[in-house]
């Protein structure tokens, strides 16, 4: 059977991603201060204007400004209306609401019947948080966006090393991968749009993207002479980030998981701290779908949780191995259920997050790279006795 799917990714400078690398960039600078701080940090950005708000409970000291104006100055924005040192910033930063801290610094279950250590932290919030993982690809992530990822990687290397300094910050890409019974075959579409300054011609950006940029991430063998190649396919496109079009934190949450290639609970990362599960519950899903799937037990791993806020223990753990599976989904569930400990204190601790490392996530997806705890497959051997 053939199908065809296709995944995208954006660039650093996108305007979306330039909120997510000030709520993450801001978060890391406070967790690096206050490792127990409280932080759930959004930003708006719009023309030449930007707008951090949000609820941060800490004790550290943190200029939002001028990180902001510093993050946005690495990201490139030192022209026009959204330049760093030009922009309009305007913070309504307050603290967490006392009403939702009740739940997080003491779970139910330590309430009311004392529990053990893991039982410290309830859930910040209610909600389902989904993890994946599958064969595709060596850091077990779908090809369609892997590949997307790096293309809109490597328009940033070439445009911040000099290979190509006409380009601008922002730029979006797209991959569309042919699979005949499941496994991918060919790359029947490649898209991307980039940024650029006045000077250059749309002929010299097509040649220059295809030389420098496609033909040096999709690899040979996937490309055929009907794979199809669209490069800045509405024309110019010299006006973009937030200068073209507003941008807010956690809007690129496809493009921050999987790709579109399973389920997602709908909760953003950017900027929150690791007490809430969205986040951190999510990175911890990924974590066991990778074990998972490196330990042999399926080839594709979807995993579900659930939480109530208040409550340390997951009210659901719902695993669908898409018939890969060697054993049954339900079997499968159980091992999850009690070899992965998933109350947010375990979480945080086992993925020792609460360190800053969450800038390095805001921008080319947070999963697949290595460096991240919850890319580890420390659990994959110890799982091997379940074959």
């Amino acid at each position: 059977m053939k199908k065809f799917f296709t995944s995208e990714s954006v660039t650093e400078g996108h305007p979306d991603k330039v909120c997510d690398n000030v709520s993450d960039g801001i978060l890391d600078a406070i967790l690096s201060v206050d490792p127990m701080a409280r932080a759930a940090i959004e930003c708006s950005a719009a023309y030449d204007t930007l707008l951090i708000m949000g609820e941060v409970t800490t004790t550290a000291k943190v200029d939002y400004e001028a990180k902001a104006r510093e993050i946005i100055k690495e990201i490139g924005y030192d022209f026009g209306t959204f330049a760093y040192d030009k922009c309009k910033i305007m913070v309504a930063i307050h603290q967490q609401s006392p009403d939702i801290a009740l739940g997080v610094n003491a779970s139910l279950e330590k309430k009311t019947a004392g529990g053990d250590e893991a039982d410290q932290l309830g859930a910040g919030d209610q909600g389902m948080m989904f993890g994946y993982a599958c064969r595709e690809t060596k850091e077990l992530m779908p090809l369609t966006l892997s590949l997307s990822h790096r293309l809109a990687k490597r328009l940033t290397d070439v445009r911040k090393n000099g290979t190509l300094a006409y380009l601008r910050p922002d730029g979006k890409t797209q991959v569309t991968v042919e699979y005949v019974d499941n496994v991918a075959k060919r790359v029947d579409t490649v898209v991307v749009s980039t940024q650029h300054n006045a000077e250059v011609s749309q002929e010299q950006i097509r040649q220059d993207v295809k030389k420098y940029i496609i033909d040096e991430i999709i690899p040979a063998n996937l490309m055929d002479e009907n794979t199809k190649i669209y490069i800045n396919p509405t024309g110019r496109f010299e006006i973009g980030g937030p200068e073209g079009d507003s941008g807010l934190t956690g809007r690129k949450i496809i493009v921050d998981t999987y790709g579109g290639r399973c389920a997602h609970g709908g909760g953003a990362f950017s900027g929150k701290d690791p007490t809430k599960v969205d986040r951190s519950a999510a990175y911890y899903c990924r974590y066991i779908a990778k074990n998972m799937v490196a330990a042999g037990l399926a080839d594709e791993l979807e995993i579900q949780v659930a939480y109530a806020i208040g409550v340390a223990n997951p009210v659901s753990v719902f695993v669908d191995s898409h018939g890969t599976g060697k054993l049954d989904d339900e079997a499968l569930a159980e091992i999850v259920k009690k070899e992965f400990d998933l109350r947010p204190y375990a979480i945080i601790r086992d993925l020792e997050l609460r360190k800053p490392v969450f800038k390095k996530t805001a921008a080319y997806g947070h999963f697949g790279y290595k460096g991240f705890a919850w890319e580890q497959t420390d659990k994959a051997e110890m799982l091997k006795k379940y074959l």
